[in-house]
């Protein structure tokens, strides 16, 4: 039995499908909604739909963006010889709250994960030894410290190690089993700071 009109329990059955909200907050989200003015619903609406719509990978690093190429890839004061490799773009974005690197990144987009079936040919290894063709001085390892993280730093570092290209893997500052997003930026800084050549 229904508890609300058809209506708003597709609205909570919808939001309840999102990562991380259980009913209650699915339940307390679209009361809110129910209770924002029209245009702000509409703002919100529009604001996802544009995103869905606009948003691609960025044609260098492959992380999420609105253009061709995002904005660290395409700013010419970064460090474009340094590359850090992290998973997925919420791990940029927890490094760039640090305000430490200068470097560029490169998204993975997942890990080496057998188990699930995800190969190397799944993630974005192929593109990153494209990249490291050209001028790359240090590639760091920010995967996080997950046995699938772990996995695929030691793959990619036997990979890169023909090429001569300096490889590091970050600190131990990272918690094992810690996703990198979690974590505040002092803990990333220092584990940045205290890297290791693999």
């Amino acid at each position: 039995m229904n508890t609300y009109s058809e209506s708003i329990d597709s609205l909570i059955e919808e939001l309840a499908s999102l990562p991380s909200i259980g009913s209650k907050s699915a339940q307390r989200l679209a009361f809110h909604i129910l209770n924002m003015p029209e245009e702000r619903v509409l703002k919100l609406s529009e604001a996802i739909i544009n995103a869905k719509r606009k948003v691609r990978y960025c044609k260098t690093c492959f992380t999420l963006t609105d253009k061709d190429e995002c904005p660290i890839c395409s700013n010419p004061k970064r460090d474009h010889k340094t590359i850090m490799v992290v998973e997925d773009t919420r791990d940029l974005v927890a490094y760039e709250k640090t305000q430490q690197y200068n470097g560029v990144y490169h998204v993975l987009q997942g890990t080496i994960n057998p188990s699930l079936g995800v190969t190397p040919n799944d993630i974005r290894l192929k593109e990153l030894m494209v990249r490291l063709q050209g001028e790359v001085d240090e590639l760091i390892l920010a995967t996080n410290s997950t046995l699938e993280g772990e996995a695929t730093a030691m793959y990619i570092s036997k990979l890169v190690k023909p090429a001569g290209i300096k490889t590091s893997r970050i600190a131990s500052g990272v918690p094992v089993g810690g996703d990198l997003e979690y974590i505040d930026e002092v803990t990333l800084y220092r584990a940045l700071k205290g890297r290791t050549e693999c």
